[in-house]
C-alpha cells in the first residue's frame, strides 16, 4: 500500500510504454513539473480529510442515548437528528462545484476542514436541541463540500490511478468512522463521563487536517488551483478540466443520462443504509441487552470493515467491465446481516456487525463508479455533485422514518424490515449504474 505514496510515482509507468504525468503537465506544457513534495502533500491532505468525513456522525451515534437524555429529545427528534447529515450533504454538496470554480478545490476543502472543527467544538456547548442542530449543520457543511470534491481531486491529480487513490481515501474514511465509533465511549469516560467533552474532542482531528491544504490552496499552477486550468479544454485522455477551468464547451446536461440517475439513486440508498447504521445500530444492540461500550465496539467493527474492503473494492471495480456482481454480493451480505439483527441481535451480534460492515462498502464502490462513469474531468465534477446531492436528498427520510417506527411500534422489528426491504432497489439500480458507459455519451445521444 505504501508503494504509491511517493512523488516519484507520478512519473512511473502503468505499462512500459505509457508514462504517468500530473494532469497539470498534460493540460498545459507551460506548467512547471509537479514537485515531489507537493504530490506527497496532496496524499497527506486526502488521507487527513477522509479521516474527518464521518467522526461527527459516528461519535454522536455512540453517545446518542446520552445526548437524547441531556437535551431532552424524543425518539422522533433523535430520528430527525440522524437525518441532518444527508440533508446537509444534499444542500451544501451542490455548492461545491461552484465554489471550486471560484476559489479552487484545495481552498474549498481547507475551508471545509475549518468548518468541521468549528462545528464540532461548538455543538456540545451551545445549549438546547436547536443550537446542537445548527452547530452540527456547520460541521456537516464542511463534510459535504469535501465529499463532493474528493473524487474530483483524485481524478485531477491521479488520473491513471483512480481506483488506487479512491481506495486509499475510502480506507481512511472507514478508519475515521470506525475510530470515532470505537473510542468515543471510553474516551468520554476517561474525560469524566461528560458527553460534551467526548463529542468536542474530535475537533482536534479536523484542525490537523487544515494544515496540508493551506500551502496547496496558495500554490499556483497545480491541478488544485484555479490558475492551473488552461483556457482551452483538455482532451478526454487527460480527464478533462479541473473545476475552475474556463472551458468553451457547453455544460453537460447530466439529467439526460440514465446512468447518472441510476448512480444517484444507488448512492442515495446506500447512504440511507449507512446513516441508519451509524445513527441507530448501537442503540439496537443496547436495547437488546448489549452494554454501551460493547455496542460502540460493534458499530466500530461494522465501520472498520471498510478499511481493507475500501481498498480492495475500488481496485477490483476498475478492472471489471461491469460492477453489477459486486453490487449483488454486497446486497446479499446486507440481507443476511439484517435477518440476523432481527432474529438474534445479541447472540450473533459480532457476525451481524461484520456482514453489515461488508454491505456498507457500497459507498467506496459508488465513489469509484463516479470516476468511471464520466470520461472527462468536467463530467466527474458534475456527476459527483449530481449523484451525491441527489443521493443524499433520497437518503434523508430513512433515519427519520426509523426513529418514528421505533417510537410508535416500541421495537426494532419494523425498522429492520424497512432496512432489509431497501436492499432490493439498491441492488437493481446498482446493477444499472455498473454498466460500462459514460454520462457524456448518454447525454449527447439523448
Amino acid at each position: 500500500m505504501m508503494g504509491f505514496m511517493t512523488g516519484e510515482e507520478t512519473r512511473t509507468t502503468v505499462s512500459p510504454s505509457i508514462p504517468i504525468r500530473s494532469s497539470a503537465q498534460d493540460a498545459d506544457p507551460r506548467t512547471p513539473p509537479t514537485r515531489a513534495w507537493m504530490t506527497r502533500l496532496v496524499i497527506v491532505g486526502i488521507v487527513l480529510t477522509a479521516l474527518n468525513l464521518r467522526p461527527a456522525i459516528t461519535s454522536l451515534g455512540a453517545l446518542l442515548e446520552e445526548v437524547r437524555d441531556g437535551l431532552g429529545m424524543s425518539g422522533s427528534v433523535a430520528g430527525l437528528l440522524t437525518s441532518v447529515p444527508p440533508l446537509c450533504f444534499a444542500v451544501f454538496g451542490v455548492m461545491a462545484p461552484r465554489l471550486a470554480r471560484r476559489f479552487g478545490p484545495a481552498a474549498v476543502v481547507c475551508a471545509g476542514m475549518l468548518a468541521i472543527g468549528t462545528g464540532l467544538v461548538l455543538r456540545p456547548f451551545v445549549g438546547g436541541t436547536a443550537g446542537f442542530l445548527v452547530a452540527s449543520a456547520l460541521a456537516l457543511m464542511g463534510i459535504a463540500v469535501s465529499n463532493v470534491l474528493m473524487p474530483v481531486i483524485v481524478k485531477r491529480w491521479f488520473p491513471d490511478r483512480v481506483g488506487t487513490m479512491t481506495g486509499l481515501y475510502s480506507m481512511a474514511l472507514a478508519l475515521g468512522t470506525a475510530a470515532a465509533a470505537a473510542v468515543t465511549v471510553p474516551m468520554t469516560r476517561a474525560l469524566g463521563g461528560d458527553w460534551q467533552s467526548g463529542l468536542a474532542v474530535w475537533a482536534a482531528l479536523a484542525a490537523v487536517a487544515v494544515l496540508p491544504w493551506i500551502p496547496l490552496a496558495r500554490a499556483k499552477g497545480t491541478p488544485l488551483s484555479v490558475e492551473a486550468a488552461p483556457a482551452a479544454p483538455s482532451s478526454p485522455s487527460t480527464s478533462g478540466a479541473l473545476p475552475g477551468a474556463r472551458q468553451e464547451a457547453a455544460p453537460l446536461r447530466i439529467t439526460r443520462s440514465r446512468t447518472a440517475w441510476a448512480l444517484a439513486v444507488f448512492f442515495g440508498l446506500q447512504a440511507t443504509a449507512a446513516y441508519i447504521t451509524m445513527g441507530w445500530m448501537a442503540q439496537i444492540f443496547r436495547d437488546a441487552g448489549v452494554p454501551a461500550g460493547t455496542a460502540g465496539l460493534l458499530l466500530a467493527v461494522t465501520m472498520v470493515m471498510g478499511v481493507p474492503l475500501a481498498f480492495v473494492i475500488p481496485r477490483l471495480a476498475t478492472r471489471l467491465p461491469h460492477q453489477g456482481p459486486i453490487v449483488i454480493a454486497l446486497g446479499l451480505c446486507g440481507f443476511a446481516g439484517y435477518a440476523g439483527l432481527y432474529l438474534a441481535p445479541a447472540a450473533g451480534a459480532w457476525a451481524w456487525a461484520l456482514l453489515l460492515g461488508v454491505a456498507n462498502c457500497a459507498f467506496p464502490l459508488a465513489l469509484t463508479m463516479v470516476g468511471m462513469r464520466a470520461r472527462t474531468g468536467a463530467g466527474v465534477v458534475q456527476l459527483s455533485a449530481f449523484a451525491q446531492s441527489t443521493g443524499y436528498l433520497i437518503s434523508i427520510p430513512g433515519p427519520l422514518l426509523v426513529g418514528v417506527l421505533y417510537q410508535h411500534s416500541g421495537g426494532w422489528g419494523l425498522p429492520i424490515a424497512l432496512m432489509a426491504g431497501l436492499m432490493v432497489p439498491q441492488i437493481v439500480v446498482g446493477v444499472l449504474a455498473g454498466r460500462d458507459r459514460t454520462v457524456e455519451d448518454e447525454a449527447a445521444a439523448r
